[in-house]
């Protein structure tokens, strides 16, 4: 029998490799990862001078914050696992938090009107088209793929992320975020997954379903979203921001998975392809009032102070993901690929 990443990927067994570094400081991480965990393996200098005047939204440090937080999910292949609680490597993963946190709430209006900052989410410009239209309506299949690649780097973790918030959550806030993840996993189906179903969906289009197959080729744009999930579900201080975030998602997500499911069928994709976005047209609407009066709502009314780390969730969310869609569609628009490398068109 040939052994595929596909069959590797659904029998547990696919390994992750670490990617090459795109900077000092992914170099950094990566190098470090190589050896054993020890004292000194992550020099404190080198880190500190590769921090001054960093892009936080740049290639360096958006790899190296992904390599960090991916020990906390499935790891390397060959990376001892002890890397995980690594005092050292701690320590530079949190000044590469301070330096993208910042730039987060720079790039953000900021406020604590949550009422305000969903209610706007559910209104759609339609005068600025986003990716779901363009791949609707006149994308070409090589740019779907390109956009199935880069939403990889979630979807086949997805609610992953979200899940580290359940622990800091109380009462009903708790209670509803797990109904939630539950349909996320499945109600309990491995097959039902959604990161199953996303497998399947990138099979169908001809792309490799294999875990983060594809992470040496997805550009920052793609990494900071996933970035931003894991800070926010990582952090205690920050459980109102991933509330926010999750409830941003849940809430904007319904109509893009419709045009995507459209654009899908304009291609003739196979029988499986749709299937990812057509649950989430059902299942997200459901989501998102569940998110707005039962998690969001409960949160607040026990914890009131936490309402500008819930907008600041909110905005984030759209800062990260309207970045992603610009750098795609300036791509587009231009004839050229956008990942790090091209994906054969076809």
């Amino acid at each position: 029998m040939t052994i595929t990443t596909a069959h590797l990927e659904k029998t547990g067994f696919f390994e992750v490799p670490l990617p090459r570094p795109r900077g000092p400081l992914s170099a950094l991480v990566v190098h470090a990862l190589q050896g054993p965990p020890r004292a000194g393996a992550v020099p404190a200098g080198p880190a500190a001078d590769g921090l001054d005047g960093a892009d936080p939204f740049g290639e360096d440090i958006q790899l190296a914050l992904y390599v960090c937080y991916e020990l906390h999910y499935r790891g390397f292949v060959g990376v001892d696992p002890a890397w995980e609680w690594e005092p050292d490597l701690l320590k530079l993963r949190r000044d590469l938090e301070d330096v993208f946190l910042r730039g987060l709430r720079a790039e953000v209006a900021g406020g604590d009107d949550v009422g305000a900052a969903l209610g706007e989410l559910l209104v759609e410009d339609l005068d600025v088209p986003g990716v779901s239209h363009h791949l609707k309506d006149r994308g070409e299949w090589w740019q779907l793929r390109e956009y199935l690649v880069h939403r990889s780097i979630y979807h086949l973790k997805e609610a992953d992320p979200q899940a580290w918030v359940i622990p800091r959550l109380q009462g009903q806030a708790k209670a509803s975020l797990v109904a939630v993840e539950f349909d996320e996993y499945g109600g309990g189906r491995a097959d039902r997954m959604h990161s199953r179903l996303f497998a399947e969906l990138m099979e169908e289009a001809g792309l490799d379903s294999g875990y983060l197959y594809y992470l040496e080729i997805a550009p920052a744009v793609a990494l900071a979203p996933v970035n931003m999930m894991s800070l926010f579900g990582l952090h205690r201080a920050l459980r109102g921001a991933l509330v926010g975030h999750f409830a941003a998602v849940e809430i904007t997500s319904a109509p893009g998975a419709r045009r995507m499911a459209q654009a899908l069928e304009r291609f003739g994709a196979g029988r499986y392809s749709t299937v990812f976005y057509t649950e989430h047209i059902e299942a997200d609407a459901v989501h998102e009032q569940v998110l707005r009066r039962d998690v969001v709502g409960d949160l607040l009314d026990r914890e009131p102070e936490l309402a500008a780390d819930v907008v600041f969730g909110v905005q984030a969310t759209e800062l990260v993901e309207e970045r992603l869609g610009s750098h795609l569609l300036e791509c587009w628009r231009d004839g050229r690929g956008s990942l790090l490398s091209e994906l054969p068109r076809r």
